[in-house]
């Protein structure tokens, strides 16, 4: 007997129209007239559509299930599209690399965002939202510097850390509040203790030894 796995079935474009979508579409290339094709392609964005009620939210639906048609039918079906197919190669383009900043990072606890937040707060105009900013700022790296390096660290060596990074243009202001360290990080939840079970213990019962005349 001869089985049929998904996995060796065709690979599917768009899965959530399922295998029976995709079979249709197989079959309409297979016809030779191009009237009755045109007709086969109708028939089946109708069902595309019901399938999927969701896509009747987003704007111009009708070209969104044509362009799945194109996809599921791997871009070769010969019908008469109302819209504009889409193209192949489009689905295949490789992305764009995505631009990192690159250099070297003076305090790796710290990170590149932390870095790149005081570079923005430095060219900030002196005020409560500089204030606000730097505030997060200096709590972040105490954050940081803690986690990273499991120990305790004096407010001194974060300001100081503060002001070489900024190269002077961040400060200490009386708004600014650096907080403790127990209200920095979550407190270490305590594994519960085994011990003995609540309630009273109940007795063992007493059993009465049997005495035996003697004759």
């Amino acid at each position: 007997m001869n089985y049929d796995y998904n996995t060796q079935r065709k690979r599917m474009a768009l899965p959530e129209y399922g295998r029976n979508v995709q079979k249709m579409v197989d079959h309409i290339k297979s016809i030779q007239d191009r009237d009755e094709r045109n007709r086969a392609a109708k028939t089946i964005i109708q069902i595309m559509g019901n399938l999927n009620p969701q896509i009747r939210d987003i704007g111009d639906f009708k070209h969104k299930l044509w362009d799945h048609l194109s996809i599921i039918a791997d871009f070769d079906l010969d019908i008469d599209f109302p819209f504009t197919p889409p193209e192949a190669s489009k689905f295949i383009e490789k992305p764009n690399s995505v631009p990192y900043k690159q250099g070297d990072i003076r305090y790796l606890h710290y990170g590149r965002i932390i870095e790149l937040m005081i570079n923005a707060a430095s060219e900030m105009d002196d005020g409560e939202e500089k204030e606000y900013l730097t505030n997060l700022i200096v709590n972040q790296m105490k954050k940081s510097y803690i986690t990273w390096n499991r120990g305790q660290v004096s407010d001194e060596v974060i300001i100081g850390d503060m002001k070489l990074l900024s190269r002077g243009r961040l400060k200490i202001t009386d708004g600014v509040k650096i907080l403790e360290v127990r209200e920095l990080l979550p407190p270490v939840k305590k594994k519960p203790q085994m011990g003995k079970p609540h309630g009273k213990q109940q007795k063992k019962p007493f059993i009465r030894n049997k005495v035996h005349n003697r004759h």
